[in-house]
């Protein structure tokens, strides 16, 4: 890489929401690019000079002491790269726990390389439909849907994984040992409390500090409070992409395109791999049309000598005929290890693509996003254009030539609207 020092460092606890910020960053001006870990000197000159360098990674599902070592080295490359504002990606949900995905352990390992004295937190992103009150984190029920404090959300309060049983983000994020952390609330967004307010909460002696977000101008309030504290030195954010958006504001001068997705989108089959249990995913499936439909089942997959290859050699024959989509069969009982079942999608994806030529491939699923496309031949991802809110239309780089240029959408489970896989086919 070429030219002056990137303004923005990002590192995504998983793949979709990777993508979001690459979006959220192209739209508004950046010239960005998603890698899918530390880039290779060879890697940063094919990609010029950029304003924005993120890497995708899959923290979310990490224990912490796995966690660690992998961002200090990241916490190091981009310290190395000179970014002023490095922001520690989270779910729009914040959906993570002490014993896996655990936010306080990523600021514990990131937080050295970044001297700024003050980590800020960004607790809604409302054009997803998130939203944060006194530090109390709402969620809309799929795109549009109704609006739930997060503790009591249909799908965030019972994930398999980590379940939101906290609304409140500094309690939440102080079982994960990030403490103490203060609040600016939505009140000294209007007007020209914001920096008062903001040196009484840190006099109280909280480095971590939480600012609510529940309305898009709100994120202008923030950046103007940010901006003298930005001053004193690389500074680590944490948050969703409305930590991105919030960076624009600091740059409004900026001016961004978002081309339409339709104008861009190849003719050919296109490729469905359906890992995400959630209703709002299942929803989409059951109003998916135009698709062949293969059932994943775990067990089988996991277990069963061969059944891996006979899927393979199904889905090549689906996809031949048309539009194919891959679908994980929820469990009778107990779920399998998600982990496990996720990192075998990605084989068999890996399998069925060194042989299918697909206009597009669509992941649903935060784990398998991030799984399945590890498991490719890929090193990064550039965006091409909106195809729906939080899952944009994004361009695969690679050195294999059938996967250099493919056209990716990742999605997570509670992304998109009930027509998701038809907007996304056609």
């Amino acid at each position: 890489m070429v030219g002056p020092a990137p303004h923005y460092g990002w590192y995504g606890d998983d793949f979709t929401g990777a993508t979001d910020t690459l979006a959220t960053l192209a739209e508004r001006g950046f010239k960005a690019l998603l890698f899918l870990g530390i880039p290779t000197p060879e890697q940063l000159a094919a990609a010029g000079p950029l304003d924005a360098v993120g890497i995708a990674g899959a923290t979310r599902s990490m224990a912490p002491a796995e966690m660690a070592p992998v961002l200090d080295t990241a916490g190091r490359f981009f310290a190395g790269l000179g970014v002023r504002l490095m922001h520690y990606k989270c779910c729009s949900t914040f959906d993570s726990a002490p014993h896996v995905g655990s936010i306080g352990a990523a600021v514990a390992a990131l937080k050295p390389h970044f001297p700024n004295p003050l980590v800020p937190i960004l607790g809604g992103q409302p054009n997803l439909g998130r939203y944060c009150l006194f530090g109390q984190l709402f969620a809309a029920a799929g795109t549009g849907g109704e609006v739930h404090r997060i503790d009591r959300h249909p799908t965030m309060s019972r994930h398999p994984v980590t379940p939101m049983a906290e609304a409140d983000l500094r309690r939440h994020l102080a079982e994960q040992r990030l403490k103490p952390i203060g609040l600016v609330d939505y009140r000294a967004h209007e007007g020209s409390g914001g920096a008062a307010a903001l040196d009484k909460t840190r006099t109280g002696g909280a480095q971590a500090v939480l600012f609510d977000v529940s309305r898009a101008e709100d994120l202008a309030a923030i950046a103007g409070i940010l901006r003298e504290p930005l001053a004193a030195g690389p500074m680590l954010a944490v948050g969703a992409s409305s930590v991105a958006q919030m960076a624009a504001e600091l740059e409004p001068d900026r001016v961004g395109t978002a081309p339409s997705a339709a104008s861009l989108l190849q003719a050919g089959p296109v490729l469905a791999l359906v890992g995400s249990l959630s209703p709002v995913t299942r929803a989409q499936v059951e109003n998916a049309a135009g698709f062949s439909r293969l059932e994943i089942d775990p067990a089988r997959l996991l277990g069963e000598a061969g059944h891996a290859d006979e899927l393979r050699r199904q889905a090549l024959a689906l996809l031949g005929a048309g539009d194919t989509m891959l679908m994980t069969r929820p469990p009778d009982g107990e779920p399998l290890a998600p982990r496990a079942v996720a990192e075998a999608t990605g084989r068999l994806l890996r399998e069925i693509m060194r042989e299918a030529r697909v206009a597009r491939l669509l992941v649903a699923g935060g784990d398998t996003s991030t799984l399945a496309i590890e498991a490719l031949d890929v090193w990064g991802l550039s965006y091409r254009a909106p195809m729906v809110a939080g899952a944009p239309l994004c361009r695969a780089h690679s050195t294999a030539e059938h996967l250099d240029g493919l056209d990716i959408v990742l999605k997570g489970g509670q992304m998109g609207p009930p027509d998701f896989f038809a907007v996304a086919a056609r």
